[in-house]
């Protein structure tokens, strides 16, 4: 049961029709892992905490440099030096102090990766490598928890979902090749500082509408953004029949191993 103070604060998404107190009470009842708490991190963990879910987890293993506060708007000048997760922790302390946050403040290995993504509902990738790109890929594949991917370099950004839920939905492998780790970073390339706030934003949207089953999600298609003429573009994405990782024959192998465990 929602108390009156959470009905309050809630009140303009608890009147939307495709929401009412069951959306909310999923939300509040919901864990969501965000890796990364950077520039796609910030506006991710705030519009989750300030919407209500229940837990945020947040895993990072990098400092506030002052060279994020361009855009990492979660951090500010004080906290310069300190983990990111702990910055981000105080910052949604303030915004909401009912969400429960656990802070991971260390780069986890693959097989770490696997046993935390087995414990929430929802990852949120707002990292900026490929490495770790596909070791979340795999983790949730192989627990079936939806992915929220997002990406923003220069002046373009890009927002996926990937449902192993859903039988049509590809995985970020599919549309990508392993081993290519040609990732760009904003510290080589640069970035405007709205377009993470604008992704961000999105991929925090996404998670609120799979979690509450809300509208229809981007499982199955590429949003891409063109920051500098403002054009957005989507593309419907295909599953590879052949996948390692998200193919009839590769879930298949998921369950056995999981019936063996």
């Amino acid at each position: 049961m929602l108390s009156d103070e959470q009905l309050l604060r809630y009140s303009r998404q608890i009147m939307l029709p495709d929401v009412d107190i069951n959306g909310q009470e999923t939300w509040l009842n919901s864990t969501v892992l965000i890796v990364g708490l950077g520039g796609l991190g910030s506006p991710v963990a705030m519009y989750l905490a300030a919407a209500g879910v229940g837990e945020l987890v947040l895993l990072d293993d990098d400092e506030v440099e002052l060279s994020n506060l361009q855009r990492q708007v979660i951090h500010n000048s004080k906290r310069i030096g300190q983990p990111k997760v702990d910055s981000a922790r105080n910052t949604i302390a303030s915004l909401n102090p009912d969400v429960r946050v656990k802070s991971i403040y260390e780069r986890l290995d693959e097989s770490a990766l696997q046993r935390l993504i087995a414990t929430v509902d929802l990852v949120v990738d707002c990292t900026d490598n490929f490495t770790t790109r596909f070791a979340i890929n795999r983790a949730c594949f192989r627990h079936k928890k939806p992915l929220v991917s997002g990406a923003a370099i220069r002046l373009e950004g890009q927002v996926a979902v990937y449902d192993p839920l859903k039988l049509e939905s590809p995985c970020y492998q599919c549309l990508y090749t392993e081993g290519s780790d040609e990732a760009l970073t904003c510290s080589e390339s640069g970035v405007l500082s709205p377009l993470v706030g604008i992704i961000g934003s999105i991929q925090a949207m996404e998670a609120l509408k799979v979690l509450a089953s809300v509208g229809e999600s981007l499982a199955g298609r590429l949003m891409l953004l063109d920051a500098k003429s403002m054009e957005w573009r989507t593309l419907k994405l295909r599953k590879d029949p052949h996948c390692s990782v998200c193919s009839p024959a590769a879930m298949a192998t998921h369950e056995n191993d999981h019936s063996g465990q």
